[in-house]
């Protein structure tokens, strides 16, 4: 199925895959309206060659920081700690956001600590974004210019 949203002031069009939930779908589409203001290169589903493909990805221009090829990378829904630990180990990237809708917040902060060692999580570089429970409701017209706060916490692990 396909939907059609206007996000930050952009069309933007995305497929719901088949078994993908459209909670899945649509925190692909507030993860894009909260981030592409501060990585304008922030695409959805790209492939960039790696052993996991992103939800949400933003690939450095050519100046690349030391050792970083990503700006941002976003996970929605379920991830492991496996995936994450590999991304954050491994993927030369800045940010690892994971986003989820209604989720215990302190449990699963707890399992990322417990997880991903600490110099792997220093300066804010992992950030877990959680939902509220009535986000579909709210962005029932997928028509979302920005994220309100009221619709989110952020919690940086």
């Amino acid at each position: 199925m396909l939907f059609d949203f206007e996000l930050a002031g952009r069309r933007v069009r995305l497929w719901q895959r088949p078994g993908e939930s459209y909670n899945h779908v649509l925190m692909k589409a507030l993860g894009y309206a909260m981030f592409v203001g501060e990585f304008p290169r922030l695409q959805i589903e790209a492939g960039v060659g790696l052993r996991y493909k992103p939800d949400l990805v933003a690939e450095r221009d050519g100046r690349r920081a030391a050792g970083v090829r990503f700006e941002f990378w976003g996970e929605c829904g379920a991830v492991s700690m496996r995936k994450v630990a590999w991304l954050l180990k491994h993927g030369q990237l800045e940010r690892l956001a994971l986003f989820k809708i209604d989720c215990g917040v302190q449990p699963f902060v707890r399992e990322l600590r417990e997880s991903v060692g600490p110099r792997y999580r220093e300066g804010g570089r992992l950030l877990l974004v959680n939902f509220a429970p009535d986000v579909a409701e709210r962005a029932a017209s997928r028509r979302v210019g920005r994220v309100p706060e009221g619709w989110y916490t952020k919690t940086f692990v």
